[in-house]
């Protein structure tokens, strides 16, 4: 059975994360999704030995084009004027130099979709600037609103953003397809990841707007929600104390869930009091509660506490880390969410895949092939795309071509 989007060509010259990791949700449903590399470039995130490269790529076939060689280019030239979808992650300006900027591939590729996923987009006097997590997480305001009181340096710890980028890159794409239907052009989307991530603020900007007043970093705390206890709590350590920590999230949305909590604890004399009844006085005392919720967790094995809290009708949940997602988590065990490839890497050997968070009813997305070494599918993707016979492929690369 297909998946959603076979038939689809793209032609990937994104890297390191934000691009890949859009490319890979259209190979993951069936996107015949070409990446572009070479041995030159093949350094760092871009190399294919790389956990980055790895895990960004699989599902995509490899072609080589080294673009200092005018035949290499030229090639790119033609594989653009086939493809449904160029997209890029560069500097603003890169696929210009090389003479495959979108001016120039939609005179012979009119229905072309060619979007540009930059840090800043295109113009501004910020354009121009390198753009790596930390800096678009520091400039859209993500690092300060998601510290702790009283510091405005620690934030989100991950790439968030490359891959909320991502999602909405993948998500331009679809929509571009869907208006090609009806119009037969392409067109071109730019991407600012800057912008994506200030959208994230949104919240925060209208508070500003409407009340005048400046969101302050709020850790663990909702900023716009009344809702107490909302805090991440310690438990009993793992194994026989030496091997970490455990802590579990409890979150109680209503009063309710405050009144089951209290049964779960045992209702002990501290949370007895009648202003701990409304989540008024709750957030009165929310020192006080949580310094009480720790007392009691302390004592407890997290997963145990979990499922009890849970029974009770309490939002709650551990604060897993990536051994207990492998080996413990049953949600993700019963749907296979982590497993091996079965095409073991000639490189790597073994290696593994998360699965696609999307269940397709009519067309399934359960196909998963391994990241390709650069220019592993040279011959595969010239001879499909351009219908050069596998001799000549062989030759260019005997020349120093195609690497």
């Amino acid at each position: 059975m297909s998946r959603p989007l076979e038939g689809v060509r793209v032609l990937d010259f994104t890297h390191v994360l934000a691009g890949p990791f859009a490319t890979r949700c259209l190979a993951d449903m069936g996107a015949d999704v070409v990446k572009i590399n070479s041995i030159k470039r093949a350094t760092g995130a871009n190399d294919p030995l790389h956990p980055y490269y790895l895990m960004w790529n699989r599902n995509k076939r490899a072609l080589a084009l080294d673009m200092t060689h005018d035949e290499d280019r030229q090639l790119c030239e033609r594989l653009c004027e086939q493809a449904d979808i160029v997209i890029d992650n560069f500097s603003v300006g890169v696929l210009d130099r090389w003479g495959i900027g979108f001016e120039k591939v939609r005179q012979k590729n009119p229905r072309v979709i060619y979007i540009q996923m930059s840090g800043m987009g295109e113009g501004g006097p910020w354009s121009n600037f390198v753009t790596y997590a930390p800096t678009i997480h520091a400039l859209s305001g993500l690092t300060y609103l998601t510290s702790v009181p009283g510091r405005e340096d620690i934030g989100i710890g991950f790439s968030y953003n490359d891959h909320q980028a991502g999602l909405h890159a993948a998500v331009a794409i679809l929509a571009a397809l869907e208006a090609r239907r009806s119009t037969g052009a392409g067109q071109h989307i730019d991407v600012s990841q800057f912008e994506v991530g200030v959208s994230f603020a949104g919240p925060s900007l209208m508070d500003l707007f409407a009340n005048g007043r400046a969101a302050e970093p709020t850790a663990n705390d909702l900023p716009y929600d009344d809702a107490c206890p909302h805090n991440c709590y310690q438990g009993l350590p793992k194994g026989d104390g030496t091997l970490g920590e455990r802590w579990i999230a409890i979150a109680c949305m209503t009063d309710a869930h405050w009144q089951a909590l209290k049964s779960v604890m045992g209702h002990p004399d501290w949370a007895s009091r009648a202003d701990f009844d409304s989540v008024a006085g709750r957030l009165e005392a929310r020192a006080e509660i949580d310094s009480g919720i720790a007392v009691f967790t302390s004592d407890c094995e997290v997963y145990d506490l979990m499922a009890r809290c849970q029974a009770a009708g309490v939002p709650a949940g551990v604060v897993q880390d990536g051994e207990d997602l492998n080996t413990r988590d049953p949600q993700l065990a019963l749907y296979q969410f982590l497993h091996k490839i079965e095409d073991v890497s000639p490189l790597l050997g073994q290696t593994w895949a998360d699965r696609l968070p999307i269940r397709f009813s009519q067309t399934p997305c359960d196909v998963y092939e391994r990241t390709k070494a650069v220019g592993e599918d040279n011959v595969s993707v010239l001879g499909d795309w351009l219908g050069m016979d596998e001799t000549a492929i062989r030759t260019a690369e005997s020349k120093g071509r195609l690497q």
